[in-house]
């Protein structure tokens, strides 16, 4: 059997944040009966009594009609290989139109295998290795920077605030790479309750994003993963919606909102590229063809499945996410309610506080010692509880005192009982290194 040196493959194996989701995994499977704060999932409870069929019948029923056919030629059509574009871009172009008031043609959408995938295609398609970078918040989802190191796009790390990015620091950074003879052509945003930070962007920060975006001449790819757990009232426009010069490539997924296991996802690129011989064409073509040379298409079964609770749902993926939407609220306020009961004001460790964000999945917890692997292990093993490190998600040297805790895979029992054991934990971490 021939041995190969690791040392001839591709570096992108030797990156931290692989390493170390990697550590999480083993950790997570040793130690089964710990409570886990780390996976960032959505429910279980979601998936119980999931209709597939029906959902597909739906779809089936819908395209038939629209088409002239039969139901059973749909169905029929449901197991060949599909258009790599997709097969349900018109419903995400009509849903993004109802939810959002964005004015899309179905061909500037393209179907992908989950949102990671539409990370890849975008960047593959956009950036020229060697010279154009890729801006990131830091700390970022490790998604977008493990896509930009496969394929040898250097990643420029920009500081996050409570309100997003630090603008300033991005123009800084735009002004540094044109010395150097490169260019930011892109940043990647999550503007709605980011992971892992749980920041939000404002109005104001948004419209001036996009305004720095014109005058810099970069492009926005937008993570609007977790928008949806925003609380009635609290809604902000997505980039997208506020995107007047063709800015803003909108990166979705159905994973939070319908079934992870479905892997289904999509682009928005509705920017206009000139063509060699003269003709114009949405940038969504060119993700299209990249597609063919990644996963040819993303799977005709399951786009029916999502495309028929589309369906169901008014054809509103807002609708579509509510009641999850409430689920995940209820999750995040038992969270910090936990906290605050087992580490409350003036009994805790000095240093020991935690944000509080009013959507998404995450809390970020600060400790006065350092937090490694090795404190993970020690918690595991001592107290049977899990969490993510927050240096995991940092490009440098951050989040060295800080953990990510993920309300989202937990019962409210878990949650409080979790939260018990954790506070324990935290007072003897730092009793025994002298705070």
């Amino acid at each position: 059997m021939a041995r190969l040196p690791k040392a001839r493959l591709h570096d992108v194996l030797d990156d931290p944040a692989l390493e170390s989701i990697a550590f999480l995994n083993e950790i997570m499977t040793r130690y089964p009966d710990a409570i886990s704060f780390a996976p960032g999932a959505p429910h279980p409870a979601f998936t119980e009594g999931f209709d597939v069929s029906g959902c597909i019948d739906v779809y089936t029923r819908h395209v038939s009609a629209l088409r002239g056919t039969t139901q059973e030629h749909e169905h029929r059509r449901l197991l060949e290989y599909g258009p790599s574009r997709g097969l349900i871009n018109d419903l995400i172009a009509d849903a993004l139109s109802k939810d959002h008031g964005l004015d899309l043609s179905p061909d500037s959408v393209v179907v992908t295998v989950g949102a990671q995938e539409a990370m890849l295609l975008t960047l593959r398609v956009l950036c020229r290795p060697g010279h154009d970078l890729l801006a990131v918040a830091d700390p970022c989802f490790a998604g977008i920077t493990g896509a930009a190191r496969l394929l040898d796009i250097r990643i420029v790390p920009i500081a996050e605030t409570e309100h997003g990015l630090d603008r300033q620091a991005l123009a800084a950074a735009c002004r540094s790479a044109r010395q150097r003879g490169r260019s930011v052509r892109a940043v990647y945003a999550a503007p709605d309750h980011s992971n892992p930070s749980g920041s939000v962007m404002g109005l104001r920060a948004r419209h001036q994003l996009l305004s720095l975006a014109e005058r810099e001449d970069f492009l926005i790819i937008e993570d609007n993963a977790y928008g949806f757990t925003a609380a009635p009232g609290h809604e902000l426009p997505p980039l997208k919606a506020l995107d007047t010069d063709g800015r803003v490539i909108l990166i979705g997924t159905f994973a939070k909102v319908c079934t992870p296991g479905a892997r289904v996802g999509f682009a928005v690129a509705d920017q206009t590229v000139a063509e060699a011989d003269g003709s114009y064409g949405p940038l969504a073509g060119h993700l299209a063809a990249a597609k063919n040379a990644v996963t040819v298409n993303t799977s005709p079964l399951t786009q029916a499945v999502i495309g028929g609770m589309l369906l169901r749902n008014n054809g509103s993926i807002k609708q579509l996410g509510q009641e999850k939407s409430a689920h995940y609220r209820e999750r995040l306020a038992v969270l910090l309610a936990a906290l605050d009961h087992s580490l409350p004001s003036g009994a805790r460790p000095q240093g020991v506080r935690w944000n509080r964000p009013r959507g998404g999945f995450f809390v970020r917890l600060r400790l006065p010692v350092p937090v490694d692997a090795g404190l993970l292990e020690r918690c595991a093993r001592q107290f049977r509880v899990l969490w993510t490190p927050m240096s995991y998600f940092h490009i440098g040297d951050g989040g060295g005192n800080e953990l990510r805790l993920s309300c989202s895979y937990l019962s409210s029992q878990e949650i409080r009982e979790g939260v018990r054991r954790l506070a324990a934990f935290v007072h003897h971490a730092t009793a025994s290194s002298g705070e």
